[in-house]
């Protein structure tokens, strides 16, 4: 099996005892699963599947034909019954006559437009699924089963300048060309009357955009599509050339080691370039296939071509930022100086392709940077303003770039015209879908390196920034804690993971690190990791402390107090100055929060070496807050007497301190039993009488690290029910 085969062959997965178990619409769900869950088939959010189903009208009791299709926004892997609309089909037909009666119609005139507002009033049963704009191509086929999909291998036939000929040439009769036509009301009409003048056809390949086909049996429409794909998928294999379709090598591929450096070092700085409007969050790919286009000879002529299928350059944009740098003769100070130039073009570019396609009723032109950046020797970088939408976007280019090698082994790669692109990219309902799209949560687009996310207050943090919308590093000395916490946050919310087989990153919006902040290198370590996750490190929350109890005398070991010193004051310090210089390299607006303790203003007995370790950090919050100024707010939160949760208060040290205040306790009682009664006895001695919880230090770091607190800095806030000899002086 040749390389081009192996990736574009896809496998049959359907399973006649899992579906036969199905109702039909649920079969109609798993048979989307399975297409939607191979980025070969189709990408991320692409494509749709339809039935046509027999129902029971909800008031006449009379069957009717009702067309369950993908709602709009829906993402076949992941798609429920939810996800789908139910659509009366013979209100469906009849919009065929209401569209008639338009004085001008036909692609892209209000008329096709209009009809979209109708597709809602077709509804049957109440379902509240906002149809996708793809209805009309599922109603207007006479078949009962229709799928449409994105497959890389029959996309690299509909964007080759040979389509027509390579359709028929693969195909016979069975598939018929279709010249692109923007999808909607239009579209479908032109398949209808493919139907009808060829009955023999089982699919169309879509110029430009795609694939669909048809059956009246659902088992054999998914099998008929992996059928067409795999058959699109030979003949490719069968002419690939590998890179020399690329034209042949121009640069070397960096060492991963080499690779590692130049992106840890570039991610930041790049990131602050392509945010100084808004906040951006990276996926980086240098699988194979990447680097072989990247590192080759046509690649610039290439990318310069963009994408074609339409769900790709509404992510891509009209076309990738390539940069001509040489990776075996010029450095990384070399490659800032050519993407700066590269990033000026590339805006200089878009807004004439704005100015040059805009219509009367146009929306305003949206953000003017790469969301795709190609570096030979490196590979790809995507961009957007989620960690999912980068991968996605990553994704997407990943699939163009195939699109691209498969069409260029067989004929000539052909993109669309810029107009069509722009009308599909500023298309009013894809304009409108945007408006319609929920606000950004308060932390969305920024990036968080929770340090100690292993337990207690570190791990409510943790769960606390990315409910706000931050994508979250979770470091701790031990690794298999800090992967508990990523994985109860995944478990919670869903893991935003990459398509299997396209080398893409599958980190989510929470990643797991292990690190030992005593330790530089291991720190380095850890900030590498994040910034090659998400491109960059806007917040740090250091909540990882050690407290020693002391011995039988009351004396703390020389080393132990030394231990306590390194990790609670050196540690926080040894972060600060590793982030110093990302801070400095994104140039964005950036916070440091370290959890002190409010023993640290307050003198006894009994934690001597915690207690002034504590009093030291509060002071290196503040010199670390005029060192970092004006970019980072350093700030410490002081928090007291949180026994849920914390590693400080193991069962040996609750139960000194139930019997130190003389409280009642039984053996045989459980550690959180325990635990409550130690939190419910420090309650009572503040002024507000209330037991302190990882959520209320959470909260308090949330108020930090936000814009709400953007004039304060150097200062220590304490969280602690009201402890008065805690006041500060």
């Amino acid at each position: 099996m040749t390389t081009l085969e192996s990736l574009y062959l896809v496998e049959d997965r359907w399973d006649d005892a899992v579906a036969d178990r199905l109702d039909p619409v649920e079969r109609l769900v798993y048979r989307s699963n399975l297409l939607g869950s191979d980025w070969r088939i189709t990408n991320t959010g692409g494509g749709n599947t339809s039935s046509k189903l027999v129902e029971r009208d909800p008031i006449t009791g009379e069957p009717v034909d009702v067309l369950w299709v993908k709602g709009s926004g829906g993402d076949l892997r992941t798609a429920r019954r939810e996800h789908f609309a139910s659509l009366y089909l013979a209100q469906l037909l009849a919009l065929q006559e209401r569209y008639q009666a338009f004085d001008e119609r036909g692609p892209k005139t209000p008329a096709e437009d209009a009809m979209v507002a109708l597709y809602p009033h077709t509804t049957f049963n109440l379902n509240r699924r906002a149809p996708s704009i793809d209805t009309p191509l599922h109603a207007f086929i006479p078949y009962r089963h229709v799928d449409h999909m994105h497959p890389v291998a029959v996309i690299a036939i509909a964007t080759a300048a040979d389509g027509p000929a390579l359709t028929k040439q693969i195909y016979g009769d069975e598939v018929v060309w279709l010249d692109w036509q923007r999808p909607g009301f239009e579209l479908g009409l032109a398949l209808q009357r493919v139907c009808e003048a060829h009955p023999e056809a089982k699919g169309v390949i879509l110029g430009g955009h795609g694939l669909i086909n048809w059956a009246d049996d659902d088992r054999d429409c998914y099998r008929l599509t992996l059928r067409l794909i795999n058959q699109a998928a030979r003949f490719l294999a069968e002419h690939d050339r590998g890179q020399e379709t690329f034209g042949g090598a121009k640069y070397p591929a960096l060492p991963e080691a080499e690779r590692r450096e130049v992106l840890v070092r570039l991610l930041p700085w790049l990131r602050g370039r392509l945010s100084r409007k808004k906040r951006v969050l990276a996926t980086v790919e240098s699988s194979p296939a990447v680097l072989d286009f990247v590192n080759a000879v046509r690649a610039p002529e290439l990318a310069e071509l963009g994408t074609s299928c339409p769900d790709h350059f509404l992510r891509t944009k009209i076309k990738p930022l390539y940069v001509d740098w040489d990776p075996g003769r010029e450095d990384i100070e070399r490659l800032k100086d050519r993407l700066e130039e590269g990033l000026a073009q590339y805006a200089k570019d878009y807004a004439a392709y704005y100015e040059a396609c805009k219509r009367p009723d146009s929306p305003p032109m949206r953000g003017d940077e790469p969301t795709v950046i190609l570096i030979p020797g490196v590979g790809m970088i995507g961009w957007g303003k989620s960690k999912s939408e980068s991968r996605v976007t990553a994704e997407f280019y990943r699939c163009a770039i195939e699109v691209m090698r498969g069409a260029e082994a067989v004929s000539r790669y052909t993109a669309l015209p810029r107009q069509e692109a722009f009308d599909i990219e500023y298309w009013a309902l894809e304009e409108a879908k945007l408006r319609r799209m929920p606000p950004e949560k308060e932390l969305a687009r920024q990036v968080a390196l929770v340090v100690g996310a292993g337990s207690g207050i570190g791990v409510a943090v943790a769960n606390r920034l990315v409910d706000e919308g931050a994508v979250v590093s979770a470091a701790d000395l031990d690794a298999g804690a800090a992967e508990t916490t990523v994985a109860a946050i995944e478990q919670r919310l869903g893991r935003g993971i990459g398509v299997a087989g396209t080398g893409i990153a599958a980190a989510g919006d929470a990643i797991a690190l292990p690190v030992d902040m005593t330790d530089r290198a291991s720190v380095r370590r850890a900030l590498e990791d994040t910034i090659l996750a998400y491109g960059g490190i806007d917040h740090v929350v250091i909540s990882a402390g050690l407290y020693v109890s002391p011995d039988v005398d009351g004396e703390i070991p020389d080393a132990r107090w030394d231990d306590t010193f390194r990790v609670n004051v050196k540690g926080p310090y040894l972060v600060a100055s590793e982030m110093k210089r990302i801070w400095q390299e994104q140039d964005l607006p950036g916070s440091l929060v370290v959890l002190t303790s409010v023993n640290a203003v307050v003198a006894k007995e009994g934690s001597m070496a915690y207690d002034t370790s504590k009093a030291a950090a509060n002071h290196l919050v503040r010199e670390l807050a005029v060192a970092l100024a004006p970019r980072v707010r350093v700030n410490a939160l002081a928090p007291a007497t949180v026994v849920e949760g914390s590693k400080m208060f193991p069962r040996e040290r609750v139960i000194a301190s139930l019997t130190k205040y003389g409280l009642p306790y039984d053996e045989a009682e459980d550690t959180e039993t325990l635990r409550a009664r130690l939190s419910a006895f420090y309650a009572e001695r503040t002024l507000t009488k209330q037991t302190i919880t990882p959520d209320d230090q959470a909260e308090a770091v949330f108020l930090l690290v936000s814009r709400r607190l953007a004039k304060t800095t150097g200062q220590i806030l304490h969280v602690d029910g009201g402890i008065r000899d805690a006041f500060l002086r």
